[in-house]
């Protein structure tokens, strides 16, 4: 297949954009067969029509959506590239692409954007998937930033760097009528039902290490792998949840929820991975940076990123 025509798509995406061949025409002062001519040679080479009449207006087809949808991309990249290398940067408007866990705490997600979500000049893109689609999108330079609780494996030949963002201790949380008058550890969980996270996750291994110790057996309301999920059954009082405290930080602030106990030796850690850029996200360079790196901003559990190899 020849290569796109960039031209033809711009085109394109102009029509499509305002709706009206005639009015495109005259903004772009062009004459309207030359620009039919145009549109025509890409829906050519697409081998699918673009637009439908209706009327005056000019309508996209389901072809034409999906063009467009890839077009918006393509030129809002070429915009930012100019910003991204141009030596001005005057009334810059930054763009953030960040890859979030599907089981990740949303409350953690909102507290590592907060610096960034009202700031005018930045828009936040957020996209949610499975770890290893994530990285894929990380290192295909479509994400900036790949927030996730398991530390990805370590890979010479990937170039990922992992930065130690937060670590959270795990509680065990519920309504003040699954609590009760509380008790030790043994007391609640012989008392009442647990809301888990699936097996195989770091907080799961970590409490059936700990049930082990204690010779019991809890009985299980639920397991699930999303911790939004966990905090809303939480919340209906199916049970008690083991979660950092953050997954429920509205509810415990409430008094909706209160927090029966602590695991001394539990806890979940938070990572931001990023890949080593010659131009890197200055708005994410701004969120991950440490103590020591001259940042006015503060994170509370911090410590060297690795980098694989």
């Amino acid at each position: 297949m020849a290569r796109l025509n960039y031209n033809h798509l711009r085109y394109f995406w102009a029509v499509a954009h305002d709706g009206n061949l005639t009015r495109t025409a005259q903004r772009l002062n062009v004459s309207q067969s030359a620009l039919s001519v145009q549109i025509g040679k890409l829906e050519a080479q697409l081998g699918h029509t673009l637009f439908e009449r209706s009327g005056r207006q000019l309508l996209l087809t389901e072809a034409g959506r999906i063009a467009l949808d890839h077009a918006d991309v393509i030129f809002a990249a070429g915009d930012e590239l100019l910003g991204t290398l141009s030596e001005t940067g005057t009334g810059r408007r930054f763009v953030l692409r960040v890859g979030a866990l599907a089981t990740l705490s949303r409350n953690f997600q909102i507290d590592f954007l907060r610096p960034v979500v009202r700031r005018e000049d930045v828009e936040v893109v957020v996209r949610s998937g499975a770890l290893g689609d994530l990285l894929q999108s990380l290192q295909a330079h479509q994400l900036d930033v790949v927030l996730t609780n398991v530390m990805p494996a370590r890979d010479a030949a990937t170039p990922l760097i992992a930065h130690r963002i937060d670590e959270q201790t795990v509680s065990l949380v519920g309504t003040p009528d699954r609590v009760g008058a509380g008790g030790s550890l043994r007391d609640l969980l012989e008392r009442a039902p647990v809301i888990l996270p699936t097996p195989g996750s770091a907080i799961r291994t970590g409490f059936d290490a700990i049930a082990d110790r204690l010779d019991i057996r809890p009985r299980i309301a639920a397991e699930v792998d999303d911790m939004a999920m966990i905090r809303l059954l939480a919340r209906e009082g199916a049970g008690l949840a083991v979660v950092p405290p953050i997954v429920v930080k509205d509810e415990l602030a409430a008094g909706t929820m209160v927090e029966a106990q602590t695991f001394a030796r539990l806890s979940e850690t938070f990572y931001a991975v990023t890949l080593a850029r010659r131009f890197p996200n200055p708005v994410l360079r701004a969120l991950i940076a440490g103590p020591d790196d001259g940042s006015s901003m503060s994170r509370p559990a911090r410590d060297a990123s690795w980098r694989p190899g």
